[in-house]
């Protein structure tokens, strides 16, 4: 492959928080590819579409978000196919991805799919930092421990992994706000739990955890929950 394919990481929301580098990396390519959920869309493009060169092909591609991995897979399995043949007519591809590619991001199934590329990385700004500092309070402090945490993981296992920690950032919240809330009850962390929706972005909301009501689900959000004072090193 004669082609150069570059996953940018393009921060969490905020166009002014793309670092200069992918700004040169997303300027400079010839074709820009940015996944999007069917019928949407993309966060990634909305970010970065200013710095595309003019004569920049956009290519879009539609992953679904279900439950089941098989689509997505096979999305991705098609999006490399795609990018493989650019990348054979010696194109220079950028890969668009939200937040940082290699923390949990979507580009991190190119690296796999394609190995043979020529493959450069650009990080970015991530949804964690974003998060802190839309509430203005450390991740962590001094010798604290913090965790991050998927919110589709059983509640045992969540249950375990606070009651090991300080602090914790909890993602992919979704559809399992609910159960979370509960979670974080029981482990003595929901107290000075926050909830940030749309880190960075002109829509971004931040409500303590216990303020939402029973059946109130906020999507597109991350929570940052403290036991006790502990994370400001009281």
């Amino acid at each position: 492959m004669s082609g150069t394919l570059t996953l940018v990481g393009v921060g969490p929301g905020d166009p002014e928080l793309l670092t200069l580098k992918a700004v040169n990396a997303i300027g400079a390519a010839d074709v820009v590819v940015y996944p999007q959920k069917p019928g949407e869309t993309s966060l990634s493009l909305s970010i970065a579409q200013m710095h595309i060169g003019a004569t920049a092909v956009r290519l879009p591609v539609n992953v679904p978000m279900k439950v089941e991995r098989e689509p997505a897979q096979q999305a991705y399995d098609q999006i490399a196919k795609t990018i493989s043949s650019l990348l054979d007519e010696g194109k220079s591809v950028a890969y668009l991805c939200e937040g940082d590619p290699l923390f949990y991001g979507s580009a991190m199934y190119m690296i796999e799919r394609l190995p043979q590329a020529r493959v450069s990385i650009v990080p970015g700004i991530t949804s964690l930092t974003a998060t802190a500092s839309a509430i203005g309070r450390p991740l962590a402090a001094r010798n604290e421990t913090l965790k991050v945490l998927p919110a589709p993981l059983d509640s045992e296992k969540l249950i375990f992994e606070l009651n090991h920690t300080q602090s914790a950032a909890i993602i992919k919240v979704g559809r399992h706000f609910d159960r979370i809330r509960d979670v974080l009850t029981q482990t003595g962390h929901a107290a000075n739990a926050i909830v940030v929706e749309h880190a960075t972005q002109n829509c971004q909301k931040v409500t303590p955890l216990m303020d939402f009501a029973k059946d109130e689900r906020p999507y597109f959000s991350t929570i940052l929950c403290y036991k006790g004072d502990e994370a400001w090193g009281k």
